[in-house]
Formats: structure tokens, C-alpha cells, sequence
């Protein structure tokens, strides 16, 4: 087990938290990453190149000329590829399918080796709670401040840190949208894709263990 200081919303340190080494000590594993964040990126993906075939072109029901006689070539429509204006061969449509799967097991266990490496970079910061008392920005980036202080930075870097919660309330929302390089996320949403966008965490100690109930 791994202790972990915890901290309120104001920066102040309020005891330890016990982390389970079977999420927050694991080796990284980054063809399993890897395959984890292609799967989620191509489920996502949304398909919007079509192209039409012949038989989807408008037009080229009537025949151009007779088959005989003419000394042309015969041709049965104006929508063939070979025309202009005519169906296209082989293009993009939106019948294509770029949907990935993994196994649920293997997904979990690539964000836990995620959560291990925030964990050894020292870029987690766990609060006792997260509770906004009003719709303000300016409450909620002194909150973010406060973490912020928290994690060891070897230089100053822009804001980049994504914050979990097991329950956002309607305040927590409304203060936080407007802040540049935060994310604000509940708990049934974690992704590896945000995981490894944002450079620093805040988790609660509710998400920690709900996040060990899973594990269960």
C-alpha cells in the first residue's frame, strides 16, 4: 500500500490516504496504452466523407444512344465513373466502420498503469472533497490554485489538469467551464485518452475508493 497525503481546497494537508497497489503501483505496459487509447480514438470517430456510386448519382436513366449503328462506343448511362457528373468508384462512404473492441480488463487495467504513472511523476494531488459553495469562477480557480500548489513542478508549465469527482453538482459545473487547461470530469466518465491529455490529477478520496470497489 502506498500513503499519499490528502489536502482540503484550501492547500492544507488533512491526513494520508492508503493507495492500493494493484491500481497505483502498476509497471506500465505501453503496447497495452497503446491499444487501449487507438480503440477509444476510433470508437469516437465520426464518419463524414461520402461519395456516391452510380447508382446513388441523380439522372442516367435514359440510354445515350442506341447500342448499334453509331460507331460510338456503347454506353447503358450517363452516370457511369467513366462520365463526368457520373458515380464515383471506390470513394469514401458513410457506411464504414472504424469501431475497435477491447477486452474490459485490459482497458481497466490500462488506465490503472496510468494512474501509476501520475501517482510516480508526483502529478496526483488527492482533496478530502470537492464542493463549490457558489457559481463564481473565481472560487473555483483559487480552489484550482491550491492544488496546483501541491504538485511538484520542476518549471513552470501551463495549466493542464483534469479534475475527478464521484458527483458534480450543478455549481462545480457552471464555475469550472470557463477556465483554460481544465477539465472537469465525474468519475463514470474517466477515460484514457483524458488521462494521458491533461499532465496533472486531483481525484477525491470517494473516487479513490470507488475506483477500489471496481477493482473488487
Amino acid at each position: 500500500m502506498i500513503k499519499y497525503k490528502v489536502y482540503n481546497q484550501n492547500g492544507e494537508s488533512v491526513g494520508e490516504q492508503k493507495l492500493s497497489d494493484r491500481i497505483f503501483k502498476i509497471k506500465t505496459n505501453l503496447t497495452l496504452v497503446h491499444q487501449a487509447v487507438v480503440t477509444q480514438m476510433a470508437n469516437q470517430r465520426q464518419v463524414l466523407a461520402h461519395t456516391k456510386d452510380r447508382s446513388e448519382v441523380r439522372g442516367g436513366g435514359k440510354k445515350p444512344w442506341r447500342q448499334k449503328g453509331t460507331g460510338r462506343a456503347r454506353v447503358g448511362s450517363t452516370r457511369s465513373p467513366i462520365w463526368i457528373g457520373g458515380g464515383v468508384t471506390f470513394g469514401p462512404t458513410n457506411e464504414r466502420n472504424f469501431k475497435k473492441k477491447i477486452n474490459l480488463k485490459m482497458k481497466q487495467k490500462a488506465i490503472f498503469m496510468v494512474l501509476s504513472d501520475k501517482v510516480e511523476q508526483k502529478n496526483l494531488v488527492i482533496l478530502d472533497k470537492l464542493n463549490v459553495s457558489d457559481f463564481k469562477t473565481s472560487i473555483f480557480n483559487k480552489i484550482v490554485k491550491n492544488i496546483e500548489e501541491k504538485i511538484s513542478k520542476k518549471e513552470k508549465k501551463k495549466r493542464s489538469i483534469l479534475i475527478i469527482s464521484d458527483k458534480l453538482d450543478e455549481k462545480s459545473k457552471y464555475a469550472a467551464r470557463n477556465l483554460i487547461g481544465l477539465k472537469l470530469m465525474n468519475l463514470n466518465n474517466i477515460n484514457i485518452v483524458d488521462l494521458l491529455r491533461y499532465r496533472d490529477l486531483a481525484i477525491s478520496k470517494e473516487v479513490v475508493k470507488k475506483l477500489e470497489e471496481r477493482l473488487k
